[in-house]
């Protein structure tokens, strides 16, 4: 079972362009990197600067829904995770060693120090809460824009756009509320308004990124399309 699972891995892997996969994997380490500063703090709306390239990932899982199917796109996501964490770890074995960080020496001051150890380091429950938070929302996502996929019969923009935004506007909203609901909610204090209200602006500002490029996915999934590209994964698939 485990040789099989690593076997279509590797096809998967082949299939995908390259690019495309590390954008994922990329932008899934910078989001959580970045959601360590807030960008705005509103009652209703709270976005972190992981906002700047959350939107990525989803426009990611998009693209490759679009070509290789859903379990294909949850797959990539539970990668993009696993590296996460592996870079977590790393990040908190780093920040446990006595050296002093380039910002020390420009201030002198133990506590700048200090700080950034915590930032680096990050918090169990804030990485942890995030890696689930995505992990449900991959799911999620995926398996949406799927089934719409296969409710629409034209291979054209606007069926792309349906999909793709009312899966990742359903896909953020339950990223934003599981995050919420497991860190801001219990360690925060957020009450349930607070938690349901930021999770909606949250999706709603994130989905409007999204949008914006959509248009360039596309064309990329369509020249995948025109160019065969994957075609040993479908294969495989097709005939499983």
């Amino acid at each position: 079972m485990i040789k099989k699972v690593m076997e279509d891995y590797k096809v998967l892997l082949r299939s995908i362009p390259a690019a495309t996969v590390s954008l994922f994997i990329v932008s899934v380490i910078m989001m959580n990197l970045l959601a360590n500063k807030e960008l705005i703090s509103l009652p209703y709306l709270a976005l972190d600067c992981g906002f700047v390239v959350s939107w990525v990932s989803f426009l990611c899982q998009d693209m490759i829904c679009k070509r290789f199917g859903a379990k294909a796109s949850i797959k990539i996501s539970i990668l993009a995770l696993a590296v996460n964490l592996a870079v977590s770890l790393c990040f908190w074995l780093c920040s446990l060693t006595p050296g002093m960080w380039g910002a020390y020496y420009d201030t002198g001051m133990i506590e700048v120090n200090t700080a950034l150890n915590a930032t680096i380091g990050g918090t169990w429950y804030v990485v942890f809460g995030s890696s689930l938070a995505m992990l449900v929302s991959a799911v999620v996502n995926s398996t949406l824009n799927q089934s719409l996929g296969r409710m629409l019969k034209k291979n054209n923009f606007a069926s792309f756009a349906f999909r793709s935004y009312v899966s990742t506007g359903v896909g953020q909203f339950i990223d934003n509320l599981v995050f919420a609901i497991v860190v801001s909610h219990t360690f925060f204090g957020w009450t349930w308004v607070q938690v349901l209200m930021c999770s909606l602006t949250g999706a709603v500002a994130e989905l409007l990124c999204e949008v914006f490029l959509s248009p360039v996915g596309y064309k990329v999934v369509r020249g995948w399309e025109r160019e065969n590209v994957g075609s040993e994964y479908l294969e495989r698939h097709a005939t499983a």
